[in-house]
Protein backbone atom coordinates (compact mmCIF):
# COMPACT_ATOMS: atom_id res chain seq x y z
CA UNK A 1 0.00 0.00 0.00
CA UNK A 2 0.71 3.58 -0.82
CA UNK A 3 0.58 6.58 1.28
CA UNK A 4 0.97 9.74 -0.16
CA UNK A 5 0.34 13.26 1.29
CA UNK A 6 0.02 16.29 -0.21
CA UNK A 7 1.90 19.38 0.35
CA UNK A 8 -0.04 22.36 -1.36
CA UNK A 9 3.01 24.80 -0.69
CA UNK A 10 5.65 22.02 -1.47
CA UNK A 11 3.88 21.39 -5.05
CA UNK A 12 3.56 25.24 -5.81
CA UNK A 13 7.67 25.63 -4.47
CA UNK A 14 8.50 22.85 -7.30
CA UNK A 15 5.98 24.27 -10.15
CA UNK A 16 8.25 27.65 -9.74
CA UNK A 17 11.17 25.78 -9.40
CA UNK A 18 10.70 23.93 -12.71
CA UNK A 19 9.62 27.26 -14.55
CA UNK A 20 12.28 29.36 -13.04
CA UNK A 21 14.95 27.32 -12.69
CA UNK A 22 17.27 26.98 -9.41
CA UNK A 23 20.78 26.74 -9.31
CA UNK A 24 20.39 22.86 -8.35
CA UNK A 25 18.78 22.40 -11.83
CA UNK A 26 18.72 25.58 -14.35
CA UNK A 27 15.56 25.90 -16.24
CA UNK A 28 18.54 26.42 -19.48
CA UNK A 29 20.04 23.54 -21.02
CA UNK A 30 24.03 23.53 -18.97
CA UNK A 31 27.00 24.29 -21.75
CA UNK A 32 30.51 24.81 -21.04
CA UNK A 33 32.78 26.43 -23.69
CA UNK A 34 36.81 26.91 -24.33
CA UNK A 35 39.17 27.52 -26.68
CA UNK A 36 41.48 24.53 -27.71
CA UNK A 37 43.96 26.32 -30.04
CA UNK A 38 42.54 27.01 -33.60
CA UNK A 39 39.24 26.23 -32.74
CA UNK A 40 36.37 26.86 -30.22
CA UNK A 41 34.85 23.82 -28.21
CA UNK A 42 31.06 24.27 -26.57
CA UNK A 43 29.10 21.12 -25.30
CA UNK A 44 25.63 21.37 -24.40
CA UNK A 45 24.31 18.37 -21.67
CA UNK A 46 21.15 16.69 -22.90
CA UNK A 47 20.62 13.81 -21.41
CA UNK A 48 16.80 11.75 -22.78
CA UNK A 49 17.29 13.42 -25.74
CA UNK A 50 17.29 11.97 -28.98
CA UNK A 51 19.42 13.07 -32.00
CA UNK A 52 16.48 13.05 -34.06
CA UNK A 53 14.87 16.11 -32.10
CA UNK A 54 18.02 18.57 -31.55
CA UNK A 55 17.76 21.34 -34.19
CA UNK A 56 20.79 23.84 -34.81
CA UNK A 57 20.30 26.90 -36.53
CA UNK A 58 23.02 29.52 -37.44
CA UNK A 59 21.77 32.94 -38.49
CA UNK A 60 24.03 35.91 -38.68
CA UNK A 61 26.36 35.49 -35.49
CA UNK A 62 23.41 33.90 -33.71
CA UNK A 63 24.08 29.99 -32.83
CA UNK A 64 20.25 28.57 -31.71
CA UNK A 65 20.41 25.11 -30.11
CA UNK A 66 16.70 24.02 -29.76
CA UNK A 67 15.86 19.74 -28.25
CA UNK A 68 12.90 18.45 -26.84
CA UNK A 69 12.24 15.61 -24.19
CA UNK A 70 9.69 13.85 -25.12
CA UNK A 71 7.08 12.62 -22.17
CA UNK A 72 6.20 9.12 -21.37
CA UNK A 73 2.54 8.10 -23.14
CA UNK A 74 0.37 5.08 -21.91
CA UNK A 75 -0.81 4.15 -18.97
CA UNK A 76 1.54 4.42 -16.16
CA UNK A 77 1.58 6.99 -12.99
CA UNK A 78 4.98 8.60 -12.19
CA UNK A 79 5.97 8.12 -8.68
CA UNK A 80 8.38 10.81 -8.54
CA UNK A 81 9.29 13.33 -11.43
CA UNK A 82 12.00 15.40 -11.45
CA UNK A 83 13.59 15.69 -14.78
CA UNK A 84 12.64 18.50 -16.87
CA UNK A 85 10.66 17.26 -20.18
CA UNK A 86 9.64 19.72 -23.41
CA UNK A 87 11.17 22.12 -25.57
CA UNK A 88 14.08 23.41 -24.67
CA UNK A 89 16.23 26.42 -26.53
CA UNK A 90 19.30 28.29 -25.83
CA UNK A 91 21.09 31.09 -28.34
CA UNK A 92 24.58 32.02 -28.32
CA UNK A 93 26.05 35.44 -29.93
CA UNK A 94 28.85 34.27 -31.74
CA UNK A 95 31.80 36.59 -32.42
CA UNK A 96 32.91 37.50 -36.07
CA UNK A 97 36.30 36.06 -35.80
CA UNK A 98 34.70 32.31 -35.90
CA UNK A 99 34.01 30.29 -38.98
CA UNK A 100 30.50 29.65 -38.88
CA UNK A 101 30.13 28.09 -42.19
CA UNK A 102 32.32 25.24 -40.58
CA UNK A 103 30.68 24.13 -37.52
CA UNK A 104 30.61 20.80 -36.78
CA UNK A 105 28.40 18.77 -34.05
CA UNK A 106 28.41 15.25 -32.44
CA UNK A 107 25.98 14.17 -29.77
CA UNK A 108 27.09 11.31 -28.16
CA UNK A 109 26.24 9.98 -24.19
CA UNK A 110 23.93 13.13 -23.74
CA UNK A 111 26.35 15.55 -24.70
CA UNK A 112 26.10 17.80 -28.10
CA UNK A 113 29.29 18.81 -28.56
CA UNK A 114 29.98 21.72 -31.31
CA UNK A 115 33.25 22.66 -32.76
CA UNK A 116 33.58 25.95 -34.27
CA UNK A 117 36.82 27.05 -36.18
CA UNK A 118 38.75 30.34 -35.64
CA UNK A 119 37.96 32.07 -39.52
CA UNK A 120 41.06 32.15 -41.16
CA UNK A 121 40.85 36.37 -41.39
CA UNK A 122 41.25 36.51 -37.68
CA UNK A 123 44.52 34.39 -36.86
CA UNK A 124 47.30 35.57 -36.25
CA UNK A 125 49.90 36.16 -39.49
CA UNK A 126 53.43 36.93 -40.44
CA UNK A 127 54.29 39.98 -42.17
CA UNK A 128 56.85 40.27 -44.45
CA UNK A 129 59.47 43.52 -44.86
CA UNK A 130 60.76 43.80 -48.17
CA UNK A 131 64.06 45.77 -49.31
CA UNK A 132 63.61 47.75 -52.22
CA UNK A 133 66.80 49.42 -54.18
CA UNK A 134 67.34 52.57 -52.02
CA UNK A 135 67.28 50.94 -48.95
CA UNK A 136 64.10 51.75 -47.77
CA UNK A 137 61.98 49.20 -46.51
CA UNK A 138 58.45 48.38 -47.97
CA UNK A 139 56.04 46.47 -46.00
CA UNK A 140 53.93 43.51 -47.92
CA UNK A 141 50.78 41.56 -46.25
Amino acid sequence: MLLRTTDPFRDLDRLTQQLLGTTNRPAVMPMDAWREGDRFVIEFDLPGVTTDSIDLDVERNVLTVRAERVARNGDWEPLASERPRGAFSRQLVLGDNLDLDRIEAAYADGVLRLVVPVAEKAKPRKIEIAQSGSGRAELTV
